[in-house]
């Protein structure tokens, strides 16, 4: 995720860069604990098998998922985020694996999944960097595997922090190659604000049909 309060660059990507930088100290979308929407998830059983988490930060999400017991693989670009993620995993005795590994290259992972779990990333992609995000997501699911996605929606006030997705851009986006199961009204917690963000929640899952 993004800084709530911090403006959109140009094509609403923020470079990787800056994203190790703010974990110099705790970014604002490090609550401490997964977000309540995957909570729900996982206690419906959605967080099995093997679940790659994307954009992973300090690992809550992933780390949710390995103490039910799936087999979990957290990327992220920024190298103190995930030396964090390890420790995290080292001192709760989990066994998840976390790597240092750009989401736009997904298939250098060289691994199947039955879940991809996205918590605030879909909506810092550039319009640039969404097709390979999405081609990528595509080689590593498995035929009828998911990708769970929060992200920031349209109902957020205001022009700062990341940029707002639509309902439309979502099925659009995975039109090809993917169902679109649901896509409901969700919030994002931040340190930043006592308020919670309006946030979609979707549940994506890739189709065995070829992409034409």
């Amino acid at each position: 995720m993004t800084e709530p309060d911090r403006p959109d660059p140009p094509s609403g990507a923020i470079p990787p860069h800056d994203f190790d930088a703010l974990y110099s100290e705790t970014p604002p979308w490090d609550i401490g604990r997964p977000q309540a929407p995957f909570v729900a998830l996982a206690e419906a059983g959605a967080l099995t098998g093997r679940v790659l988490d994307v954009g992973c930060g300090t690992g809550e999400h992933a780390l949710l998922a390995a103490g039910l017991g799936a087999e979990v693989t957290g990327i992220d670009l920024a190298p103190r985020a995930i030396e964090l993620a390890r420790r995290k995993a080292a001192e709760r005795g989990l066994p998840a694996r976390f790597l240092v590994a750009d989401v736009r290259e997904l298939d250098a992972l060289g691994g199947r999944f039955d879940v991809v779990v996205d918590c605030g990333l879909f909506h810092v992609l550039s319009d640039a960097d969404r097709p390979r995000f999405v081609d990528g997501l595509r080689s590593v699911l498995v035929p009828g595997g998911r990708y769970l996605m929060l992200c920031f929606s349209d109902a957020v006030p205001g022009t700062s922090g990341p940029r707002r997705i639509r309902r439309d851009e979502i099925t659009a986006t995975f039109a090809a190659g993917f169902s679109v199961a649901a896509i409901e009204p969700a919030f994002i917690e931040a340190t930043i604000t006592p308020e919670p963000i309006p946030a979609w929640l979707a549940t994506i899952v890739r189709s065995d049909a070829p992409v034409a």
